[in-house]
């Protein structure tokens, strides 16, 4: 059997709700709280074990990648949903009914060189990269292997 290469995937958080330097504290992490029905469907039925993926901050001056994260466990309810408490609360979602769904994500590694959205769109070879589009707000898209690549150059990371 053909051994699939992993995608890669750009996931937004905003810093003051969860950073990559929380991502480093914690080593691994559940991404819950997504409430996009595209971004849920991404990690529903297109994330798998061992895909890659560039932490980007997002509402913040300046935005943009601060590192790198590893997929290590594949989509699974999001009981954050189920949660009277949480921010992410979903009435319409329940354990027997799951709507949303959440990923484990792995520290990988942080850029020694924070990557900004502004120096993205000066590059070369980013043009077409999701994130840049105008109008563009969902929190996690696929990224293509030579976005990824540059972007990990910007970042001056090449282990």
């Amino acid at each position: 059997m053909m051994k699939t290469r992993p995608k890669y995937w750009l996931m937004k958080s905003e810093p003051d709700v969860y950073s990559l330097d929380d991502l480093i504290r914690d080593c691994i992490t559940c991404w819950e709280g997504v409430r996009n029905y595209q971004a849920r469907n991404f990690m529903r039925d297109e994330m798998q074990v061992g895909d890659l993926m560039l932490f980007y901050h997002s509402r913040t001056k300046p935005a943009g990648v601060a590192g790198i994260g590893k997929i290590c466990k594949k989509a699974y309810p999001d009981y954050t949903a189920w949660d009277l408490q949480s921010p992410y609360y979903d009435p319409k979602s329940s354990p027997d009914n799951a709507r949303w769904v959440m990923v484990d994500v792995k520290f990988v590694n942080k850029f020694p060189r924070f990557v900004s959205r502004e120096e993205m769109k000066m590059q070369a070879g980013l043009e077409d990269i999701w994130v840049l589009r105008r109008g563009m707000r969902l929190s996690i898209q696929p990224v293509e292997e030579r976005h990824f690549r540059l972007i990990k150059r910007l970042g001056r990371w090449s282990p």
